[in-house]
């Protein structure tokens, strides 16, 4: 059999199991899509403060740029030409935000995950990280050097217990999670993870908020931000590409990892940096982060209407976030109340394996501060 053969076998046999995936063609109206034809609310948009859609916000950062200021491209990494002041402002920025010594610009979150495990890992490391960790963190936890245990997702007993049974072997133990989990929605507490780090002297935490920044915290930094503990976390990442409606990821931390990660994170060292002017853009977003407290608080309770909706009509719903997952079980099943809501006018997605776990395929309602209180209501009559 050929290797084209071989391909052709495997989409055949997805398809079967309607696990079959391709790009959607989509024309964006604000909270709203055009898909084949139809016009339909977007309920899985990761725009989770409704900022890609602000035209005034657009207008105002247009204002700033001129044409011998606007830099659409970096042109090279950043070790070589790529690194701009924009730069070296967002990091300022970044760190005195947090409160911490450094920061660090990247690509993308998946750059991120793909690149920080490796570089920072040997084989006196153990990595143990929660079961439904991002396929990003699982890639950089592949491509170590380290052995790695998941953990049942949440069950920090069982994390202790592994703590307890390898902290003599190895040099350092890292505890690797998200904040707010992406395809539950639910939260990780990470005041019981940072009392486990400062148990045992030799292990780090590393958190990824990519779906909290900008939603959560006084400030929009966080769980971390919100639960107090920006302080103690050792490797805390993120992403601009989310609720900052932008691209690219960071990670706020002690300055030696800064320049650790400079010289020896390949997706970091080898890539092209992101263009100066999407820096910019982040940079101004960022003096204004702090401002969207309406924006997060309206976020925080049109996802709550939703999740009692979702358990009053009998599904699981174990969100504690804007991410809220109505879990139908079967791919096909799963397909077909996607393509119902479509058709009533709801731009909702079915998430399948290998995303999610065989038998677990569910719709994920991704909310944004964009959407009314009244839209809302009406997804939950169509329900």
């Amino acid at each position: 059999m050929s290797l084209y053969e071989r391909m052709q076998n495997e989409l055949q046999q997805l398809a079967a199991t309607g696990n079959l995936r391709s790009l959607p063609h989509i024309e964006h109206h604000d909270t709203k899509v055009t898909v084949k034809g139809k016009q339909m609310l977007n309920l899985s948009s990761n725009d989770y403060l409704g900022l890609a859609s602000r035209t005034e916000l657009r207008a105002e950062f247009l204002a700033t740029i001129q044409p011998e200021t606007f830099q659409p491209t970096s042109s090279s990494s950043r070790l070589l030409t790529g690194n701009y002041l924009a730069y070296e402002q967002v990091e300022q920025q970044m760190a005195t935000l947090f409160g911490t010594e450094s920061a660090l610009v990247f690509n993308s979150g998946y750059h991120a995950n793909l690149g920080i495990l490796p570089a920072v890992c040997n084989a006196q490391t153990l990595i143990l990280a929660d079961k439904l960790v991002h396929a990003s963190l699982i890639d950089g936890i592949r491509l170590s050097t380290s052995k790695c245990i998941r953990y049942r997702h949440n069950h920090y007993i069982q994390l202790e217990r592994l703590i307890e049974e390898h902290q003599h072997t190895y040099e350092q133990i890292i505890v690797v999670t998200e904040s707010i989990f992406s395809m539950d929605g639910d939260k990780a507490n990470l005041s019981e993870l940072v009392r486990l780090k400062k148990a045992y002297p030799n292990v780090l935490l590393y958190v990824d908020e990519a779906h909290a920044f900008g939603v959560r915290g006084e400030k929009g930094l966080g769980v971390a931000e919100e639960e107090g503990c920006v302080q103690e976390i050792d490797f805390l990442v993120g992403t601009f590409g989310k609720a900052l409606a932008s691209a690219g990821a960071y990670i706020v931390c002690k300055k030696v990892l800064r320049e650790y990660l400079i010289n020896k994170m390949r997706t970091l060292i080898f890539t092209t940096a992101l263009p100066p002017v999407c820096l910019s853009w982040i940079s101004f977003l960022l003096e204004r982060l702090p401002q969207f407290k309406a924006e997060r608080k309206h976020l925080m309770h049109i996802s709550e209407q939703l999740k009692q909706a979702l358990i009053s009509k009998g599904f699981d719903c174990p969100s504690d976030s804007h991410i809220l997952p109505m879990i139908v079980g079967d791919s096909r099943a799963t397909i077909a109340t996607a393509e119902t809501l479509q058709k009533k006018g709801f731009y909702a997605l079915p998430v399948r394996p290998p995303t999610v776990p065989e038998g677990t395929s569910r719709i994920r309602f991704s909310l944004t501060a964009a959407l009314t209180e009244s839209e809302i209501q009406q997804l939950i009559e169509a329900l």
